[in-house]
This record gives structure tokens, sequence and C-alpha cells, in this order.
């Protein structure tokens, strides 16, 4: 958990607090934070009272969209910050096109796991 940049707040275009993520998979809260602590989904501090929140894209019908986790786990075994992962998944790539957060939010996660794979070589 960590706290945001300007760069990245304006990358991000939606974004969930704890309680809406946890609504919306159909889980406690403290599940959610376990999906934090694990990796399986990135938080962080935003606006005036530093409430943790998740990208939207990140959740898709009712469960965290495929190829998240294994897309987070092959950027952290690269070395990457959270914030790093935030910039990386929300910067527009026109070899895909769109972001590689919509790719993995349309179900196109072998082309963006290929492309992290790729960054650690």
């Amino acid at each position: 958990m960590t706290e945001i940049d300007a760069k990245i707040d304006a990358l991000v275009p939606d974004w969930l607090t704890l309680p809406d993520v946890a609504e919306r998979l159909g889980v406690e809260v403290t599940r959610v934070r376990q999906l934090i602590k694990e990796g399986q989904l990135i938080a962080v501090r935003r606006g005036e009272n530093r409430v943790l929140q998740v990208p939207t894209e990140f959740i898709g019908d009712g469960k965290v969209v495929k190829g998240l986790v294994g897309t987070l786990t092959l950027l952290k075994d690269d070395g990457f910050s959270d914030e790093e992962m935030l910039e990386w998944l929300f910067t527009p790539d026109p070899s895909l096109p769109g972001t590689p957060a919509q790719a993995l939010h349309e179900n196109r996660g072998t082309e963006v796991k290929r492309r992290a794979q790729a960054l650690a070589v």
C-alpha cells in the first residue's frame, strides 16, 4: 500500500474504495485487505482523507480481472514497485492497443503477460 503521485492519479481513470471493491467481489473488506497484502491487488492512498483505493479496471464481473494477479507477480519479480506497476498498467501501449489494464479487462491477458515478461529481458 502506497501513496499516490499526481502522474499516476492522472493515468488511472476511476477508483474504488475498499468497501466498494468488497461489494463488487461479494466478500468482506478484510478479504480485500488480504488480497492487497498478498499482492493480488494494488491499493493506494488517495484524496483528502488518504483513503485506500483500487483502480476500478482491476475488478470485473464479481472477481479480480483475469490475468491481473499473474501480471502483478511478473512485474513484482521484475523489480517493479507498486507505483511503477500502476504506471505501466495504465500507460497507453500502441502495440496492444490501449493500456495493459484495458487489455486485461478485455480478456487479452496473454498479450499483456508477454509484454511484462519482455521487460525482464
